[in-house]
C-alpha cells in the first residue's frame, strides 16, 4: 500500500536558511580556489557546478527562476531549471522560487580585486520577480531613506532628499557607482553636487547590501546594473528594511517582446523593493570569495579552509553572519590553524 503524497512541514526561513548557507559556501569555496588566475569564465563556472552540487543535498522543489541565462546558454542553473535532492517515495519537498549569482564579480575574482561573493535568494513560489538578463535603472539606499527615492528627479534632487533623510550634508554622502562609460554623465552630476563617489569595478549587488547597513561606508547605489542582480539585492533590502527604486531598461523590440512574454506588461514601470520581492517568506544568502567591505574572503589553510557568510530573513527579521571552518582532513598534531 503506497503512502499518501505529504508535502513535508518546513518552514523556508527556519528550517532551511543554514542549507542555503552551504550551498553559497561551497560556490564561494570553488570560486576562491580561482582567484587572481585570470580565468573569469573558469571562476564562474566552478562556482555554478559547486551550488548545483549542494542544491542536490537539499530537501527542497526548488525551480530557478534567476539564474546563469536560458537553458539553451547555461548547462546549469539556467532559468526555470529544477533543484533539489529526490524526495522518497510518498513525500513531496516544498515547493522554492530561488535566484542565484554564484559568481557576483567574476572580474573581482579573476584579478583578485575585493567584494566578489556567491549570493542566492530564495523565497515562496511567486515571491521573486522573473527579471530578464537586461540592464536595470536603480537607486539603493539604507532604511532612512524610504520613500525619498525618485528615478525620474536629478542625481542632485536625490542627493539632498538623500542627505535630508540622513540629516548629513550633500558633502558628507559616499555614493557607490559603477565604473562604465554609461556612467559618465552620472558621475559628472554627482561630483557637482558635491558628494564624494566610491567608483565599483564590477558588480553592484554587494555594495547595495552595503547600503542598506548602518557603517559599512556606502550611503547608496545609483546608475545602471543587470535587472537580476536588481531583484537578489531587493530580496536582501526586503530583509534589511532598505529602500531601492528600479526601472528595466526596455530599449530594442526584441526585449520588449521577451519581456512582455516573462508576463511583465508595463516594461516601463518603476518597482520598489517589495515589488522585485514581493515574497512574504524570503532568504538571502550570500558568502565572500574575496575580502569585502562586509564579509571576508576565503581563506585556506593546510587542513581545509574558512568562510564567512551572512543570512538574512525578512519575516523573522534576524540578521546572521557565519564565520565556518571546513576541514578537508585530519588536523596535524598541533590542532587547526585558523589564521
Amino acid at each position: 500500500m503506497s503512502l499518501p503524497n505529504l508535502e513535508m512541514d518546513t518552514d523556508l526561513e527556519q528550517d532551511l536558511a543554514l542549507d542555503f548557507v552551504r550551498v553559497v559556501e561551497e560556490a564561494a569555496i570553488a570560486a576562491a580556489r580561482t582567484m587572481g588566475q585570470g580565468v573569469a569564465d573558469t571562476s564562474d563556472q566552478v562556482a555554478v557546478q559547486a551550488m548545483r552540487r549542494a542544491f542536490e543535498r537539499m530537501p527542497i522543489a526548488g525551480t530557478i527562476v534567476i539564474g546563469e541565462g536560458e537553458r539553451d546558454k547555461a548547462p546549469m542553473l539556467y532559468i526555470g531549471e529544477p533543484v533539489g535532492k529526490t524526495p522518497p517515495d510518498g513525500v513531496r519537498y516544498p515547493s522554492v522560487d530561488i535566484a542565484v549569482d554564484p559568481l557576483e564579480g567574476t572580474n573581482l575574482c579573476s584579478t583578485g580585486a575585493s567584494n566578489a561573493i556567491a549570493v542566492l535568494a530564495a523565497s515562496e513560489p511567486g515571491g521573486l520577480l522573473h527579471a530578464p538578463d537586461c540592464y536595470m535603472e536603480k537607486i539603493i539606499a539604507g532604511p532612512a531613506c524610504r520613500g525619498a527615492l525618485d528615478l525620474d528627479a536629478t542625481p542632485e534632487e536625490n542627493l539632498k532628499s538623500m542627505a535630508g533623510c540622513l540629516e548629513r550634508e550633500v558633502s558628507d554622502l559616499t555614493i557607490a557607482v559603477l565604473e562604465r562609460p554609461r556612467h559618465a554623465d552620472l558621475i559628472a552630476q554627482i561630483r557637482k553636487a558635491g558628494a564624494r563617489i566610491r567608483l565599483l569595478q564590477d558588480g553592484d549587488l554587494s555594495a547595495g547590501i552595503a547600503a542598506a547597513v548602518r557603517g559599512a561606508g556606502i550611503d547608496a547605489v545609483m546608475g545602471t546594473g543587470g535587472a537580476p542582480e536588481g531583484v537578489i539585492t531587493a530580496a536582501a533590502l526586503r530583509c534589511l528594511h532598505g529602500e531601492m527604486v528600479a526601472r528595466l531598461v526596455v530599449n530594442t523590440p526584441e526585449l520588449e517582446a521577451r519581456v512582455l512574454k516573462m508576463g511583465i506588461k508595463d516594461p516601463h514601470r518603476i518597482y520598489r523593493a517589495r515589488e522585485l520581492a514581493p515574497g512574504r517568506r524570503l532568504v538571502f544568502a550570500a558568502c565572500g570569495v574575496t575580502q569585502g567591505a562586509l564579509l571576508n574572503g576565503v581563506r585556506f589553510f593546510g587542513e581545509g579552509c574558512r568562510t564567512h557568510s551572512l543570512v538574512m530573513t525578512r519575516d523573522s527579521n534576524s540578521v546572521r553572519f557565519v564565520d565556518a571552518v571546513h576541514l578537508s582532513k585530519p588536523p596535524g598534531p598541533r590542532g587547526v590553524r585558523l589564521f
